[in-house]
């Protein structure tokens, strides 16, 4: 099969959907691979070394998208690179199309098959292609959100852990799934005062053995985490449900209630955002301030690592372009039903049910 990956071309976002050893491994499975020049420069991965993986370098993403079947990508395609798209192709990339719907009619339009990395399952039922972007944001979540509560980015000058003889911040976890878990873990590691929410009591039960104790887990009821925000510095947002828009879970009158210079941080922009005050946000312009409150909305965190992500994406989602590469998209999908969670779009339609079901519309 032909297998291409274009640079990314979303604002400032510098993963990339190959490494050079992810090349190698479809080299050696007899598959011609296209990389867009430049695709990786930003984190190490020059076009020489694409080349010594046995890639070809394209000049142009037009290159790329006219010689390959099957697209590998990170982030949904923007509106030129919609534009590209033809029936031949199957683009496997993070789509986020419940809380999209222009972008969605245009993949519709593209004839293209789209499997979403967001909604690709397990034996389990877990998420294995967004673990490791959630492992990636929840960190950062509580990184980026200490450095706003700095005065010098505009906040009131709070350090999270504080010092002796002073109150350590005040950090409030929404949603204790993976991304979460390791937000709750970065701001424990830090020193903070942190409470974990989340509405299952075996998460909950789960959580205080993987944080040894160390946060307040509280069941999460619109009374417990509007008593929970109003008394924080920072706020994580970190809810999902697979495929749908995210529920809105913090209030605008919450935010009103906060303290002038607390942060929010919403993981969940991805798929709308779950903070009532909530917009997606770039990492050119990351933050806006609603009634005193620093928001960070940026649709791409894991960007901000965006060599350890781009690493730690490839880890999870080459076995799955390799089956694809491998049998062609049809004979891929019939063969693994885990694979096909992860169909959003063929044949000019919409898909998966929580999709159907957010968008409102079918075809």
């Amino acid at each position: 099969m032909k297998v291409g990956s274009p640079k990314e071309i979303k604002n400032q976002e510098y993963r990339v959907g190959l490494t050079p050893a992810g090349v190698k491994e479809l080299v050696d499975n007899g598959h011609d691979v296209i990389i867009e020049t430049m695709a990786g420069d930003a984190i190490g991965f020059s076009d020489e070394a694409y080349v010594t993986a046995g890639a070809s370098i394209a000049a142009t993403a037009d290159d790329v998208f006219e010689f390959s079947d099957l697209i590998v990508k990170v982030k949904e395609p923007q509106p030129v690179e919609i534009e590209k798209l033809q029936p031949k192709h199957t683009l496997f990339t993070y789509l986020h199309l419940a809380p999209d719907p222009v972008q969605s009619r245009g993949l519709m339009k593209s004839g293209a098959t789209c499997i979403a990395y967001e909604t690709v399952t397990d034996r389990q039922g877990k998420l294995p292609l967004l673990v490791p972007m959630s492992e990636v944001a929840g960190r950062l979540g509580t990184q980026v959100g200490a450095q706003l509560l700095q005065i010098n980015n505009g906040g009131p000058g709070i350090l999270l852990g504080g010092v002796t003889g002073t109150s350590t911040a005040k950090v409030t976890v929404i949603g204790g799934g993976i991304a979460g878990t390791n937000a709750a873990m970065m701001a424990i590691g830090l020193g903070a005062d942190v409470t974990v929410l989340d509405r299952s009591t075996e998460r909950l039960r789960e959580l205080h053995a993987i944080l040894d104790g160390r946060a307040k887990l509280r069941f999460s009821t619109s009374s417990s985490v509007s008593e929970a925000v109003r008394d924080s510095d920072l706020v994580i947002g970190s809810v999902l449900i697979p495929g749908a828009s995210a529920p809105k879970i913090v209030s605008a009158e919450d935010i009103k209630a906060m303290r002038a210079g607390s942060v929010v941080v919403d993981i969940a922009i991805d798929q709308g955002g779950c903070f009532e005050t909530s917009k997606p946000t770039s990492h050119k312009e990351p933050t806006y301030i609603v009634d005193g409150v620093t928001h960070y909305c940026v649709t791409n965190m894991p960007a901000l690592a965006a060599r350890t992500a781009t690493e730690a994406l490839s880890n999870v989602t080459l076995p799955f372009a390799l089956q694809l590469a491998n049998k062609g998209t049809d004979k891929a999908l019939a063969d693994n039903p885990f694979l096909t969670d992860g169909l959003n779009v063929k044949a000019g339609k919409i898909t998966h049910p929580e999709v159907i079901r957010s968008l409102n519309f079918s075809e």
